[in-house]
């Protein structure tokens, strides 16, 4: 299990938006991974496109702005998986959300089966559920799936009471 931040997919890893070199050298180095026969699970997280800490003053109520961040996350997988697909290898968006013209649904057997064909598999839309992270969703898809390891690159380094940049007592 791989835990991607929708950062990763910025430019300098702390942008706004998907920064296409970024994104290509990001689906290359799983792409590397994955031919080697490991098998690939991805949480994406989509903070590059929408996260409601960073809007609440945008005046969207917490449970919609959670569901716009949903969407960001199918948003990066949908372009991870087009990268992916670009360099030959084979990949499914699974969405814990409906959006049946982008991602399939998020089927905790089918998703077993992607893997034991040796595709590797985009868990987007989080959990499904306003108020909880896509480090959550990493968490819950890691133990439905069995995967023998997490792996989390993202701008937090551990999991906190309170925003670490804004308190030093966090």
């Amino acid at each position: 299990m791989l835990k991607l931040s929708g950062e990763a997919l910025s430019k300098d890893g702390k942008g706004q938006g998907i920064h296409q070199p970024t994104l290509h050298a990001v689906a290359s180095s799983i792409a590397e991974v994955s031919k080697k026969g490991i098998q690939m699970v991805i949480v994406v997280g989509g903070g590059n496109i929408w996260r409601f800490r960073d809007t609440t003053d945008s005046g969207i109520e917490r449970t919609a702005s959670d569901a716009m961040g949903m969407l960001a996350t199918i948003m990066n997988g949908v372009a991870l998986q087009a990268a992916l697909e670009a360099m030959g290898s084979f990949c499914r968006v699974a969405s814990s959300i409906q959006v049946p013209q982008l991602a399939e649904p998020y089927i905790r057997r089918r998703v077993i089966r992607h893997l034991e064909k040796n595709r590797i598999v985009i868990c987007a839309g989080g959990t499904g559920n306003p108020f909880f992270t896509t480090d959550s969703a990493a968490a819950l898809r890691a133990l439905e799936l069995n995967c023998e390891c997490v792996l989390k690159a993202t701008n937090v380094d551990g999991i906190y009471d309170k925003d670490p940049n804004k308190f030093a007592d966090a």
